[in-house]
C-alpha cells in the first residue's frame, strides 16, 4: 500500500545527529496513526552516516535508506527523495533538528483540514541564528521578492509539507540546480503556514558554509529572475550616457582652449568603465552557464541503494511486489530525469545468449 505520509530527510556527515533523530522522529511518527515512510537521502557522506542508516533500517522498517553515488549538494539530495518518496503527502525535514519534527502532524491536519497542497513552516523565533545570518536572510529574500516576484516566505526554509500533486509537478520540472524554496512557491499552487521555533543544531557542524550560501544565492537570482541581465543593460546604456557626456565636455573644453583634466580622472573614469563592462560579462557568463550545464543534460544525481529496491531484489519475483507509484504515468520520466539508475545494464553475455535463442526459435 502506498503510505500517506513520506518523511524525506537529505544527510551529510550526521553521524553525531542521527541518533537523536530517529529518537525523537520514529514515536512521533507511530502516534500520528497513520501509515508512513521515511526516506533518508545518504548525500555521499563521509563518515557512519550509511552505516548508522543501516542499523536504524534493519531496526525500523518504515525508514528507507537511499544512498547517492557521490554528494550533490543539499537541493539535489532533496530532489532525489522527492522522485523517490511514495506518499500522499511529503514532508522536507533537515536532519539537524533545528526545525522540530513535532510540528508534523500541525502540518498535516492543516493541509487536511484547509485542503491546501503546500504548509510552510515559518519560523517566528530564530534568535538561534547569529545577527549576520538573519540580517543577510531577509535582505537576500527582499532582493529575491522585488526582482522575480515570488512570494516566497523570508522566515520559510526546506522545511514544508507537500501534496502529491505538488510533488508530482516539481518533479517534472527539466531545470538543473533547482532551489527548492522559491521552486515550490513559484508554482502558485494553494498554502497555508505553520509557525514554530527554530533551535539550536542538536550535534555536528554546520553542512552550508558561507560559500555554499553564495552558490545557493546565485542559483536562486540566476534562476528565478531575468533582472540580472536587465541590470546589466541598464548599465551599458548608462555608461555610454557618460561616455557621450564626457565627449561633448571635452570638444568644449577645447574649443575654448581650456586643458582637459589631468590623467588621474581619465584612469579613473576607464577604470570604472572597465569595472561595469566586468560585471556585465559576469552576468552574463551566470546565465550562459545555466544554459550550457541544461543542454548538456547531464542528471544532477545518481542514486546507487535504494533499500526498497534492494530487499525486492532479495526477495525475489513470486513475493510481495513494491508499492505501486502512485502517478504510474510519471514514473518513467521521473527516472529518466532523475538519473536513477536502479536498473543495472544486462550483462553482454547474457543479451548474445537471449539473442541466440531467439534465432533457434525462428
Amino acid at each position: 500500500m502506498v503510505p500517506e505520509l513520506s518523511v524525506v530527510i537529505p544527510m551529510y556527515n550526521e553521524e553525531e545527529v542521527l541518533p537523536l533523530l530517529v529518537e525523537r522522529l520514529r514515536p512521533l511518527l507511530e502516534g500520528m496513526g497513520t501509515t508512513y515512510e521515511v526516506v533518508a537521502v545518504d548525500d555521499g557522506s563521509k563518515d557512519l552516516t550509511a552505516a548508522l542508516l543501516q542499523r536504524y533500517h534493519r531496526e525500523w522498517p518504515q525508514l528507507r535508506v537511499v544512498r547517492l553515488r557521490a554528494n550533490a549538494g543539499h537541493q539535489a539530495a532533496i530532489s532525489a527523495g522527492l522522485a523517490s518518496a511514495l506518499g500522499d503527502y511529503v514532508v522536507t525535514l533537515d536532519a539537524d533538528l533545528q526545525d522540530p519534527p513535532e510540528i508534523i502532524p500541525q502540518m498535516l491536519a492543516a493541509a487536511k483540514t484547509d485542503g491546501v497542497d503546500v504548509v510552510y513552516g515559518v519560523r517566528n523565533d530564530r534568535s538561534s541564528d547569529t545577527w549576520f545570518k538573519r540580517a543577510s536572510a531577509q535582505a537576500f529574500y527582499r532582493l529575491i521578492g522585488l526582482m522575480s516576484q515570488t512570494s516566497a516566505h523570508a522566515d520559510a526554509g526546506d522545511y514544508r509539507l507537500m501534496s502529491r500533486a505538488t510533488v508530482d509537478a516539481v518533479n517534472s520540472l527539466p531545470e538543473h540546480n533547482r532551489v527548492l524554496r522559491f521552486i515550490v512557491p513559484a508554482l502558485n499552487f494553494p498554502s497555508d503556514t505553520v509557525e514554530y521555533k527554530r533551535d539550536q543544531r542538536a550535534a555536528g557542524d554546520s553542512k552550508y558554509p558561507l560559500m555554499k550560501m553564495v552558490k545557493l544565492s546565485l542559483d536562486s537570482l540566476t534562476g528565478f529572475s531575468t533582472a540580472p541581465l536587465r541590470l546589466a543593460t541598464f548599465a551599458g546604456f548608462g555608461g555610454a550616457l557618460v561616455a557621450v557626456l564626457l565627449v561633448l565636455y571635452t570638444l568644449i573644453s577645447r574649443s575654448q582652449g581650456h586643458t582637459v583634466a589631468g590623467w588621474t580622472s581619465t584612469v579613473a573614469i576607464v577604470a570604472a568603465v572597465g569595472a561595469v563592462q566586468l560585471v556585465c560579462v559576469g552576468i552574463l557568463g551566470e546565465y550562459i552557464g545555466r544554459m550550457y550545464a541544461h543542454m548538456q543534460g547531464r542528471p544532477t544525481y545518481f542514486i546507487a541503494y535504494d533499500s526498497m529496491t534492494a530487499e525486492a531484489g532479495e526477495r525475489g519475483p513470486t513475493d510481495t511486489p513494491l508499492p505501486a507509484h502512485p502517478h504510474p504515468e510519471n514514473l518513467q520520466t521521473d527516472t529518466v530525469r532523475a538519473g536513477l539508475d536502479r536498473a543495472p545494464a544486462q550483462p553482454q553475455s547474457a543479451r548474445l545468449h537471449e539473442a541466440e535463442s531467439t534465432q533457434l526459435r525462428g
